[in-house]
């Protein structure tokens, strides 16, 4: 009995960290997105240049973001660069294309500013869905000891 208490435990904390790596990666993501498209928007950009735009500002972020407590646990920049580039990118990549693909999909999302109903109801579908796809690439990458498992230890 001891033995499935402690498998459920088990099972229970990785799906948990996949929630809180899901959850953390979404955040980047999120505010690189949403600078991306409002410049893309306000700028009268084409869907596929702020696309592009949102999409470097989500790696940028996402990136940032992990950076950023690896930098305060004092890892080095370089170290923690290289850890969060290996830790994350599969997932940002996953949020990213999902993301962009349900603001593309949602008709005049990406016609629409900061202030329109539109985006922000477009944007809260767009993040739901990446949060959904990125969540189980996530689970998978910790089951492996990989993704936000490389940088776990230094969060504490």
């Amino acid at each position: 009995m001891h033995e499935h208490t402690e498998s459920h435990h088990h099972h229970m904390s990785s799906k948990k960290m996949a929630l809180s790596a899901t959850l953390h990666c979404l955040t980047g993501c999120a505010i690189g997105e949403i600078i991306g498209v409002t410049i893309g928007t306000h700028l009268g950009f084409q869907p596929h240049t702020t696309v592009i735009l949102a999409a470097i500002l989500s790696f940028i972020s996402g990136y940032t973001v992990s950076t950023w407590p690896l930098l305060k646990a004092k890892v080095a920049f370089l170290k923690a660069l290289q850890l969060v580039l290996v830790a994350d990118t599969l997932s940002i990549l996953t949020m990213t294309i999902m993301d962009n693909l349900v603001m593309l999909l949602v008709p005049g999302a990406m016609d629409k500013d900061l202030s329109h109903p539109v985006y922000w109801l477009s944007r809260i579908l767009s993040l739901a869905a990446a949060f959904i796809v990125a969540y189980p690439v996530n689970a998978y990458l910790l089951k492996r000891g990989k993704g936000h498992a490389l940088t776990h230890e230094f969060h504490h």
